[in-house]
């Protein structure tokens, strides 16, 4: 079975990935990134947008790996947290694009932060789910 739908397909180094673009708020810029003490995996800080502070998940390691080269651009997406939706920032090597394509169910053998899969001609997507994505770095 297959779900059509459209994504935001986003680069990290040599590979892409996808999130529903239903959950995708903007592509933005680089901004001052304001670091702080804390202990939370996957946290590299926060961004002040729009009046709002968003939280800043560094998903590239989770993803690809150590390797992963800079990041040039921040995915803002909405994701829940406590039960409330909040805006979060991914940040993305390159441009995204936003795709309309049939998500298949993903291999068993795939992590549980990957929702389904896109196949494209010229390549396989993993769509993410970034509210497991975040629970899987804090277990």
């Amino acid at each position: 079975m297959s779900t059509d739908s459209r994504f935001v397909l986003f680069p990290l180094g040599n590979k892409r990935f996808a999130l529903p673009a239903a959950q995708v708020t903007e592509l933005a810029q680089p901004d001052v990134l304001q670091k702080f003490p804390h202990t939370t995996k996957l946290l590299a800080g926060v961004l002040l947008r729009r009046g709002r502070i968003i939280p800043v998940l560094d998903v590239a390691e989770v993803l690809i790996g150590p390797d992963a080269p800079a990041r040039k651009f921040y995915l803002i997406a909405t994701r829940k947290f406590d039960h409330m939706e909040e805006w979060t920032a991914v940040p993305v090597t390159g441009e995204c694009e936003l795709k309309k394509w049939d998500m298949i169910p993903p291999m068993p053998s795939l992590p549980k932060h990957v929702i389904g899969i896109l196949s494209l001609p010229e390549e396989t997507i993993e769509v993410i789910d970034l509210n497991q994505l975040a629970m899987t770095a804090v277990a």
